[in-house]
């Protein structure tokens, strides 16, 4: 391989120490590195997934060594769960829609690969073949993520907070054991063939759960296929190791009850054009504690009417 980059190792060694100093003591710090990398970008997009954030604008540039959340101009929040939602007005063929979010971050994520792997290892093959390895494990990481995200949603975990569920805070076996994959999969189903509102469709268990199915049943027109999930889901509850208010207070704790709704948004942006700063500072105030149900904040719930047309993003929102 060619001489060793001098520039890239002093950003490789930065990022190290910076992020992941973990990595330093690695038996190969670049391939730990990569890892690292790896990992904190299958959490963060499942996190993403987990309450229907669309970042709309994921290119290389965008994906971070530390796994946070960066240059999101044109993002915004699924109402109803279709994995092909699209906002951002310059991503006319979907690239970057909602559910292409983790494939293109592991796009993302092997040209970083690609750039270490001088680093990696001296022999071009070997590099290729240790830093593959590393790449194609991308997917059963998001995969973790997002099922532990999921179940503690659905309340089928242990009592896990946001960043316990999503760092595996419980062992495969003890997950395994709590719920029925099934259950999992079927809800993801259940939200996309009937158009559900997933933010308030999530937070509706939490009520199910303290026995009030009102909420949930006024979501879907057609409850045979809700009330056959229903009967499923409750039998995986954990109600014989937690009490149902206990249960119900730890998904309140994963599942917003605000999210920036996209005519929320649009109505704040137009009333600023006119120097009205009203509506945006308290949408800010509302999104900004969005776990806690505050009176007289109803209509920060609920999704767009249905005159409001196409949503669109630009870069420069």
């Amino acid at each position: 391989m060619a001489d060793d980059p001098t520039v890239l190792r002093r950003l490789a060694d930065h990022a190290i120490a910076r992020h992941h100093p973990e990595a330093a003591d690695a038996g190969n710090p670049y391939l730990a590195l990569l890892d690292a990398v790896i990992n904190a970008q299958a959490r963060l997009v499942a996190s993403w997934m987990l309450v229907g954030f669309i970042h709309g604008v994921l290119n290389t540039d965008n994906v971070t060594i530390s796994g946070e959340t960066i240059d999101y101009g044109p993002c915004a929040f699924a109402d109803t769960y279709d994995p092909a939602t699209v906002f951002s007005s310059i991503d006319t063929g979907g690239r970057y829609a909602y559910g292409n979010q983790p494939s293109i971050t592991q796009w993302n994520l092997a040209r970083l690969a690609e750039t270490l792997l001088v680093l990696i290892d001296d022999d071009t093959d070997t590099a290729v073949a240790l830093a593959t390895g590393s790449l194609q494990a991308f997917t059963d990481r998001y995969d973790h993520h997002w099922r532990a995200g999921l179940r503690s949603k659905l309340g089928l975990g242990p009592k896990l907070g946001l960043h316990t569920a999503l760092d595996g805070g419980t062992s495969d076996a003890t997950v395994t054991a709590l719920s029925d994959p099934e259950v999992l999969d079927d809800v993801m189903v259940l939200l996309r063939s009937n158009s559900i509102d997933i933010t308030r469709f999530f937070r509706s268990l939490a009520d199910a759960v303290r026995g009030d199915d009102t909420i949930v049943h006024s979501l879907f027109d057609d409850h045979s296929q809700l009330d056959a999930w229903l009967a499923r889901w409750r039998a995986q509850l954990p109600l014989a190791q937690q009490p149902a208010d206990a249960i119900a207070d730890a998904m309140d704790t994963m599942n917003p009850v605000y999210i920036p709704r996209n005519h929320l948004v649009e109505q704040a942006l137009d009333a600023a054009t006119t120097g009205d700063l009203g509506p945006f500072e308290q949408l800010l105030a509302v999104v900004t504690d969005p776990f806690t149900r505050r009176d007289g904040l109803g209509a920060y719930e609920l999704g767009a009417p249905e005159d409001f047309g196409p949503h669109r993003t630009y870069c420069g929102t």
